[in-house]
């Protein structure tokens, strides 16, 4: 039962990444674009393409930070481990678990921040985009990690309990 449920949040998360990340890259590539032919064809400058990219650029790093717990591309020293394969499954709970730690303070910290922003009535300087919208990323980013964690520590007791020769949770 949990295993499905957490197929099917999987499912769901990754098309939101895949199909945010793709559109707001695109969306900077066409600005990147346009700003090049005006800038050497007509030798005038988009300044707001070069904020919206700055802004996509941040976007994508919270959003890619989620994928990369999905596929386990967070950067880690694995020396111990190999020097020490007894500590693998200890280890890879606590890694885990600091991940978790990790989100929940982005969760709070950047409630806080996009709180701030949204009391203060801030805006970017071009494009004029509430900051608000730019820092709810902190959370949401948040809460992405936290179920992403959490599927990967589901996977890993499952994986750890059928190399222990028992049985995981069905």
């Amino acid at each position: 039962m949990t295993g499905k449920v957490l197929q099917m949040v999987d499912k769901i998360l990754s098309a939101f990444e895949d199909w945010t990340l793709f559109i707001s890259v695109f969306i900077a590539l066409i600005a990147l674009f346009f700003n090049v032919i005006f800038r050497y064809g007509f030798n005038y400058t988009l300044a707001w393409s070069e904020e919206l990219v700055r802004e996509v650029i941040i976007y994508t790093t919270f959003v890619g930070c989620c994928a990369a717990v999905k596929n386990r591309s967070m950067i880690k020293i694995d020396a111990s481990v190999q020097l020490f394969p007894r500590l693998k499954k200890p280890l890879t709970y606590f890694s885990n678990l600091m991940v978790l730690v990790f989100s929940v303070m982005m969760m709070v910290y950047g409630w806080q921040m996009a709180e701030l922003q949204a009391r203060t009535f801030q805006k970017t300087l071009i494009l004029k985009i509430p900051l608000v919208y730019l820092y709810a990323i902190l959370p949401l980013t948040g809460v992405l990690m936290f179920i992403r964690t959490v599927q990967v520590i589901y996977e890993d007791y499952c994986r750890f309990s059928d190399n222990d020769g028992t049985t995981g949770p069905q």
